[in-house]
């Protein structure tokens, strides 16, 4: 099925509403933000394997989602870039080989996110501590959750995508 722009742009749209929603509900938890980040929305990376409006869905969906729960400016602008390079890493290595899917946001927001704790927020804790922290939140969330949603998705993928 050939998709029209409009197609496109409303798919990017949901994405980027759930993606905020989820993350909201994480924030609600308390597991959004701060030095461990659990972000339930990071699950929804795995979209780019089946619809490229997920690329842009996710960034939008990840800069209002820092906008909406207070994050500071380098936040703001570096949390989208990691999800927007993750989501690429996502879609490009993932049609090679679909079992490395979830690395790139993995890796994207494990490099990016620990400095801007660690020093724009200055929260307590080493480097590597944030590293390990985001790294193992972001393996729960885009590694184990990505993984279900991808399963579950992926029987329906003609119908929804």
């Amino acid at each position: 099925m050939k998709q029209n722009k409009t197609y496109h742009l409303t798919s990017a749209a949901i994405i980027a509403a759930l993606y905020v929603m989820l993350t909201l509900l994480a924030n609600f938890l308390g597991l959004a933000n701060h030095s461990i980040q659990i972000r339930f929305s990071e699950a929804l990376t795995i979209l780019p394997l089946f619809t490229p409006a997920a690329i842009p869905g996710l960034y939008v969906g990840c800069l209002l989602s820092n906008i909406l729960t207070g994050c500071i400016a380098w936040d703001i602008l570096l949390g989208p870039i990691a999800t927007l390079l993750g989501a690429f890493g996502t879609r490009y290595w993932g049609k090679k080989y679909k079992w490395a899917a979830c690395l790139p946001p993995i890796l994207f927001n494990t490099l990016i996110i620990p400095p801007i704790l660690s020093y724009g927020y200055r929260f307590e804790g080493s480097l590597i501590y944030f590293i390990v922290t985001v790294g193992v939140g972001e393996i729960l969330s885009c590694g184990v959750l990505g993984t279900i949603l991808y399963f579950s998705l992926n029987k329906y993928r003609k119908q929804i995508f």
